[in-house]
């Protein structure tokens, strides 16, 4: 199994969910809370995996940088199979489509997309929460190759294994590939940087805190157990760990 993270940059979040490019020069005169945004693409012997689609950030010439991460790795858009969604916030899922001549079009296109069917609904009850890209999320929706989850867990292949666990958002999903004995485990934003495992706390931020706080309590005594690597989208430093 490889894993290769996708990090889009260092940013701030404003209050109002507007993303800032962090630099050596902003980095201590910006506000808002500071996170990275950085999805993961798992490659397997049967399948490559993208672990949410990230904001879509392009470079100052214009390109995306996870595109331009894949090209690196000698890695088309078009090898992508699967793409799994934890939850529908705007820095999660707005790299999933993209704005073409034609309108906007899946930026993976062979890749089949799992979307949690009750995730969608809580974003469709919230209009104008600015968690959400309602404009992206409308048209993601239309792709033609979405997976529609609706079981509390399971599995979508013998390697990949899904929970609905609530915490950041009421029916945020995580996820567990293993193979070869090899588990990589994605707690999405339960569990967003390391730090969350040195402090047991309760974020405002998150729909449930208490939920994801005693989630991450749960997940750091099973990973120790089984030599789980831990993939952290929102760490400014780090991109996996084993704890």
């Amino acid at each position: 199994m490889k894993i290769i993270p996708l990090k889009e940059g260092n940013f701030s979040a404003s209050k109002t969910k507007d993303f800032t490019l962090l630099t050596n020069e902003n980095f201590n005169t910006v506000s808002g809370i500071k996170m990275s945004v950085q999805p993961f693409l798992i490659i397997t012997e049967n399948d490559y995996i993208l672990l949410d689609a990230g904001i879509g950030w392009k470079n100052e010439e214009g390109q995306s940088v996870v595109m331009k991460i894949l090209e690196r790795e000698n890695i088309q858009p078009e090898q992508v199979t699967k793409l799994l969604l934890s939850h529908l916030h705007k820095d999660h899922i707005d790299g999933a489509v993209k704005l073409t001549d034609n309108g906007y079009e899946a930026t993976f296109p062979n890749a089949q997309i799992y979307i949690q069917k009750r995730e969608l609904d809580f974003a469709m009850e919230n209009k104008g929460n600015p968690s959400f890209d309602f404009n992206i999320l409308e048209q993601l929706i239309q792709l033609p190759n979405i997976i529609w989850m609706n079981e509390d867990k399971g599995q979508i292949t013998s390697e990949i294994s899904y929970e609905v666990v609530g915490g950041h958002t009421p029916f945020m999903q995580v996820f567990w590939i293993r193979e070869n004995e090899e588990t990589v485990f994605y707690g999405a934003d339960d569990l967003p940087q390391a730090s969350y495992l040195k402090y047991h706390l309760a974020y405002k931020s998150d729909f449930d805190g208490r939920k994801a706080m005693q989630l991450r309590i749960l997940w750091e005594s099973e990973a120790r157990a089984d030599s789980w690597k831990i993939l952290l989208y929102h760490d400014l430093e780090k991109a996996v760990i084993e704890v």
